[in-house]
């Protein structure tokens, strides 16, 4: 327990030293997120936050670890650091969907082949128990890139993503602190502890975002987390087994995944490609009825304490009738966004983002970065 909490403390420090650094390097550099029609920020604002929240949580993590006692962390730190680079590429530069897809295949392949997580079960979902080694291993790859994506495609309001990876990784830290799986309870703290140094700045209204850098890693480790949740919750053998694993594991990822599975599921059925962007997200749906980014977040985080606490009171129904009980209040509630959902209002969005897309600095166009430096001109009208 003292290493759970020396990590968080270590990675908090951290985060909250290294993103004031972030930042000034970022307005020194003139490296900036600038808005569009399909944003949601009026001015631009620092996109590199992840590499804050990296530093906080690798650093803390490594002073904690025993890679003597769970070798496969050598491989996890490894894959985390591929999605990590990634994700500051694509904060920099534009990325195509299919650089970022490899990339993430890439971390999905070193987590699963080196590190061992995976899914050999379906723990009595569908009827299904122990999986044959091909079904395992592109369930395994589908689930780890579902899950980084998914964490990808909620960083869209000031504070969300960040407010929810630190839910999601206190409850699993939570848990295995009770089972006693000491190495990925630290892990879990880890990142907590760095998300909570980042909220502080990224919290409405934000003064940096975490990027593509800070999100993707945020998926990976949550995918890692809740992979090793079902195979140790699922176990009898367990101080505190938990029935219904899987079902309690989506419960507890619930607002990321149903959003990224409605998403992708509509992009794919209009024949387009599911990384293609657009403005269809729950929180868009819930800026359409006129909350703000702060009810925005508010909302997402109780929705997804509530299915939690539904899962977690509901494990004794079994796996398929829990799966279909959160599948069925989620997107039903999701169907009620949508169907109540008032007219887009974006004149003024795009009255603002026009302008600033012509103060990009000459030689710099959007299809070509998408964090620009601001010409002195621009910063100086901007203030």
């Amino acid at each position: 327990m003292l290493n759970v909490l020396l990590t968080a403390s270590v990675s908090f420090v951290l985060t909250f030293l290294a993103i004031p650094v972030v930042m000034r390097i970022a307005e020194l550099k003139k490296l900036y997120d600038v808005p569009d029609a399909r944003k949601l920020h009026t001015k631009p604002i620092a996109s590199l936050g992840g590499v804050g929240i990296f530093i906080g949580f690798f650093l803390s993590s490594l002073l904690t670890v025993s890679l003597k006692d769970t070798p496969e962390f050598q491989y996890f730190f490894a894959a985390a650091t591929v999605i990590f680079f990634l994700g500051i590429k694509d904060d920099i530069l534009v990325l195509s969907a299919t650089k970022k897809f490899l990339g993430q295949v890439l971390a999905a392949a070193i987590i699963i082949h080196l590190c061992k997580v995976r899914i050999d079960s379906m723990y009595g979902l569908f009827g299904l128990w122990e999986l044959p080694e091909a079904l395992s291993l592109a369930l395994s790859y589908l689930t780890i890139i579902v899950i980084v994506n998914a964490f990808n495609l909620i960083d869209g309001v000031d504070g969300l993503a960040g407010t929810l990876g630190l839910l999601t990784s206190c409850v699993f830290g939570a848990y295995f602190v009770m089972v006693g799986v000491q190495a990925y309870a630290v892990l879990s703290f880890a990142v907590a502890g760095s998300l909570m140094a980042f909220l502080i700045f990224n919290y409405n209204p934000a003064k940096i975002f975490m990027g593509d850098s800070g999100s993707l890693m945020l998926g990976l480790v949550n995918a890692v987390l809740v992979i090793k949740f079902i195979s140790v919750a699922d176990n009898p053998a367990v101080a505190y087994p938990i029935p219904s694993a899987v079902a309690v594991g989506f419960a507890i990822l619930v607002v990321p995944l149903t959003d990224t599975l409605r998403v992708f599921s509509i992009r794919i059925l209009n024949g387009r490609s599911p990384f293609s962007p657009d403005r269809n997200h729950i929180h868009h749906l819930l800026l359409d009825r006129g909350l703000n980014h702060k009810y925005v977040t508010f909302s997402c985080l109780v929705l997804n304490m509530a299915f939690i606490s539904i899962a977690y009171f509901g494990r004794t129904l079994g796996p398929n009738y829990l799966m279909l009980l959160i599948f069925g209040v989620s997107f039903s509630l999701l169907a009620l966004l949508i169907y109540t959902r008032k007219e887009k209002r974006i004149s003024r969005r795009s009255a603002v983002a026009e302008p600033l897309t012509k103060n990009i600095a000459e030689g710099h166009t959007p299809l070509v970065t998408k964090v620009v430096p601001i010409s002195a001109e621009s910063a100086v009208a901007e203030n």
